[in-house]
């Protein structure tokens, strides 16, 4: 018996029926995106629920919205979130089931939710900022001192952004003339990208640490959909442990990332982050002037004072003068009449010293002169006794070679001439 078959777009076709007969109303369901892309003004989306427990997909499925209802949804909800539909969002969608026979089964977007997303997105933010204080760190960049003189800045931003060269202008053409030094360190500043580069350009900013005095992270230009990359746990304990300031500029007033919370400054814009810097060095440059104001006047006080006390000091020295004049004189008085009482005793008394000396040198010298004169009659006599005169009448004589007496004959050798001195004359001879 041959058996009948359907041909597949016949089988298909079965399956539209009764789908369009059995789920012909549209359903609300909650899911996450695996992905969501747009393409010729249609959106695209992967849809999938998760295991409570991991990360294991326990159902999938594919969902389109047209381009005549993307256009309408898009903005709506980019308006109410901040953000752009992406990969690991969740998402409340109003669907209807549709099957085609050639492209087989997908879920129709009608509508779309934001104030879930919006919820969903809430909780991951509350999650995050409980976690950072619970670590203690949520608060660490507001307890940091902005250096007085912040003139040296590392930015990060995405190179080449509008918001970036506005940064640089504000800072350059400020009104005050104060100088700058700004230094890109290039990041992406949207989507998923945002929290890699951003904590890269912390770590090359951390290696040159001495170079800088504020870090300030600025988006500039475009919608301020797609923030989700600034409220990560990872990037947030990055910038709260950061060990220089971090400002961020990079949304608007509604829109306040984790990232704004644990900076130490949050402004709204680039240029209001370059205004920021000017004005704190405006600050710094008023206190400057105000403390040498005061101190000028400080100084001006004392020389005041100082002026007065000399005045004072000038009126009494005429009277305090006369005072140590007599004081002095009636010292120097008493000291000159000391003086020549001392000098009178000490002359009594060297005058008594000398006539005891007298009274005692005088039979003593009387002595010593008799004592001296015997002495010289002594040697008087004893002189008279050894004159060659004397010796030469008693028949001695003298012999001489070259005017010296000769004592020794092995002085004498032939031919030397001597000279014999007698008591009467002398005699001339030669050694033979």
């Amino acid at each position: 018996m041959q058996r009948k078959a359907l041909t597949l777009y016949e089988l298909n076709s079965l399956v539209r029926d009764v789908i369009e007969t059995t789920l012909d109303g549209a359903y609300w369901v909650e899911a996450e995106l695996s992905e969501a892309r747009e393409v010729h003004g249609h959106c695209y989306m992967e849809l999938v629920q998760k295991d409570l427990f991991g990360a294991t997909p326990v159902a999938r499925a594919s969902a389109k919205c047209w381009r005549n209802t993307w256009i309408r949804l898009k903005p709506k909800f980019e308006r109410t979130t901040g953000q752009s539909l992406h990969a690991g969002m969740k998402v409340m969608l109003l669907v209807t089931a549709n099957f085609h026979e050639a492209y087989g089964f997908s879920w129709i977007v009608q509508d779309i939710d934001p104030t879930y997303t919006m919820g969903d997105m809430a909780r991951k933010r509350l999650e995050i900022i409980n976690q950072l204080k619970a670590e203690g760190v949520f608060d660490m960049q507001k307890g940091l001192e902005l250096p007085m003189f912040a003139q040296h800045i590392a930015v990060i931003s995405s190179e080449g952004a509008a918001g970036y060269g506005d940064f640089c202008n504000q800072l350059k053409e400020n009104d005050e003339g104060f100088w700058f030094y700004t230094e890109l360190f290039p990041a992406v500043m949207q989507g998923a990208d945002v929290e890699p580069t951003v904590i890269a350009a912390l770590d090359a900013i951390n290696d040159r640490l001495d170079e800088f005095d504020v870090v300030v992270i600025i988006r500039g230009g475009g919608a301020t959909a797609d923030m989700s990359g600034f409220d990560t746990l990872s990037l947030a304990e990055n910038v709260a442990n950061f060990p220089i300031p971090v400002i961020t500029g990079i949304g608007h007033d509604r829109d306040e990332s984790v990232l704004d919370m644990v900076s130490h400054t949050r402004v709204k814009t680039p240029t209001a982050a370059a205004a920021f810097l000017v004005d704190h060095l405006e600050d710094v440059w008023l206190h400057i002037n105000d403390c040498q104001t005061r101190l000028l006047n400080v100084v001006n006080r004392r020389m005041d004072l100082a002026k007065e006390r000399l005045s004072r000091l000038a009126e009494r020295i005429p009277t305090l003068f006369s005072l140590v004049k007599v004081q002095q004189t009636n010292r120097v008085d008493r000291l000159a009449n000391r003086l020549s009482t001392l000098m009178h005793e000490l002359l009594m008394h060297e005058q008594y010293r000398v006539q005891a000396l007298e009274r005692v040198m005088q039979p003593l010298a009387q002595q010593r002169l008799t004592t001296e004169r015997h002495r010289l009659e002594q040697l008087g006599i004893r002189l008279h006794s050894v004159d060659p005169a004397l010796m030469l009448k008693r028949g001695y004589s003298i012999t001489r070679i070259n005017g010296k007496a000769v004592r020794d004959a092995s002085q004498l050798k032939t031919g030397d001439e001597i000279e014999t001195q007698l008591e009467k004359g002398t005699v001339k001879s030669k050694v033979v």
